[in-house]
C-alpha cells in the first residue's frame, strides 16, 4: 500500500495582528506573574478582533498559491480542515471558496472536521482522491478563531490557545521526485470523548434551547485526563505508526507535532526526541487547534529546517480522543 505518491507543492500561513500577552491574560485572570509560561508554555499568542475564519484562510492560501507557482484557477478541489466551524450552514468549505473570489468557477469544497487532526485527516483523503485521478492540484485549509469560545474561568484552556490558518496545495509528484506518504495512522478513544469538548452549539445543547448555559458554548479541557490517556496509548501508536518510533526516531529529520501544551512537548521528550528535531511554535502562537500542524510544517519549510527529500512525521492528538500520524517523504 504505501508508499502513496503526494507532493505538498505550496504552503502558506497567517496569524492575525493582534498579539495577546501573558501580562495581558494574567491580569484578566487573577493570575500570579509567569503562571502562563510555567504551566502552559506560551508566551504569546494571536487573536482575531475582526477577522472570521475563512478571511484568514484565504491569507494563507494565496501565499500557498503563489509558491506553489499555480493560480487559484488551477486549484481542482477545496477540503476545508478545521476544528471551529464558522458558521453552522453552509459548510466551511463553500465560504472558503467565496473568500477566494471562485464563486462561479464551480469547484468542490467541503470540510474536513477532525478537530486539530483535520489537517492530517485532510492529507489521507487527498492522497486518496490524487492516486484516482480525479483531482490533480487539491487545497487544504486549516482556519482556526479558537479565541471566540475561550472559557476564562478555566486558565489554563484559555490562556493556552490561539488563532492561526494554514494551507498547503498537494498533488502527484513528477516523475522521479520520491515525495510520498510513507505511513498514516489514526486511532480515536471515546472514554476521553468529554475531555476535551464544546458542549452546546449542536442539537443536544441546541443555543436557543431555555436548559442550555453560557458555559455549554465555551472550550473546556480536562488536561491531566488527557494527559493520562496520552501516556497510556500514544507509545503504543507510535509502534504501530513505524516500529521503534516510540524511543527512537532513526533516520527522520524532524518531527512536526499538534502543538498541545508544555506537558505534550515533555511526553515527546521522553520519547527520546531531540529537541532540535521538534519543531516549536507553541511560545509564540499557542496551540492553534487544527492549524497548529500545518502552520508549524510552514514555519519549518520557511525557515528551511526541511528540505525535499527529507522524512518528516506530522504527529498529534485530538478531541475524541483521536491520535493521528503522518510519515511523509517531503
Amino acid at each position: 500500500m504505501y508508499p502513496i505518491p503526494l507532493k505538498i507543492v505550496g504552503m502558506g500561513r497567517y496569524a492575525p495582528q493582534h498579539i495577546v500577552t501573558n501580562d495581558e491574560l494574567e491580569a484578566r485572570c487573577g493570575l500570579p506573574s509567569g503562571w502562563i509560561e510555567q504551566r502552559t508554555g506560551v508566551h504569546e499568542r494571536h487573536w482575531s478582533q475582526t477577522e472570521t475564519a475563512s478571511q484568514m484562510a484565504g491569507h494563507a492560501v494565496r501565499l500557498a498559491v503563489k509558491q506553489a507557482g499555480l493560480s487559484l484557477t488551477d486549484i481542482d478541489l477545496i477540503i476545508n480542515a478545521s476544528g471551529t466551524p464558522e458558521q453552522v450552514v453552509p459548510d466551511g468549505g463553500a465560504l472558503l471558496q467565496r473568500e477566494l473570489g471562485l464563486t462561479e468557477s464551480g469547484i468542490p469544497a467541503f470540510s474536513i472536521h477532525m478537530t486539530c487532526l483535520s489537517f492530517l485527516a485532510a492529507l489521507q483523503t487527498a492522497a486518496a482522491y490524487l492516486q484516482t485521478g480525479l483531482y490533480r492540484h487539491i487545497l487544504i485549509s486549516s482556519s482556526e478563531v479558537v479565541s471566540s469560545g475561550l472559557n476564562f474561568n478555566e486558565p489554563e484552556s484559555a490562556t493556552l490557545l490561539g488563532d492561526a490558518a494554514a494551507a498547503a496545495i498537494v498533488t502527484l509528484p513528477e516523475a522521479g521526485n520520491t515525495a510520498a506518504v510513507q505511513a498514516m495512522r489514526f486511532e480515536t478513544y471515546s472514554s476521553g470523548a468529554d475531555y476535551t469538548a464544546i458542549f452546546g452549539g449542536g442539537t443536544r445543547k441546541h443555543p436557543n434551547n431555555p436548559t442550555t448555559r453560557l458555559e455549554d458554548n465555551l472550550f473546556t479541557m480536562n488536561g491531566p485526563r488527557l494527559l493520562s490517556l496520552a501516556l497510556r496509548t500514544v507509545p503504543q501508536f507510535l509502534e504501530h505508526l513505524r516500529p521503534g518510533l516510540s524511543h527512537d526516531l532513526g533516520d527522520i529529520k524532524m518531527v512536526i507535532p499538534h502543538q498541545t501544551s508544555k506537558a505534550g512537548f515533555r511526553l515527546l521528550y521522553r520519547f527520546g526526541y531531540p529537541r532540535e528535531k521538534v519543531m516549536l511554535t507553541l511560545d509564540m502562537y499557542g496551540n492553534c487547534g487544527a492549524a497548529s500542524i500545518p502552520f508549524a510544517l510552514c514555519m519549518a519549510n520557511d525557515q528551511g529546517l526541511i528540505q525535499s527529500g527529507d522524512e518528516i512525521v506530522l504527529l498529534g492528538t485530538g478531541a475524541g480522543v483521536s491520535i493521528g500520524g503522518v510519515i511523509l517523504q517531503f
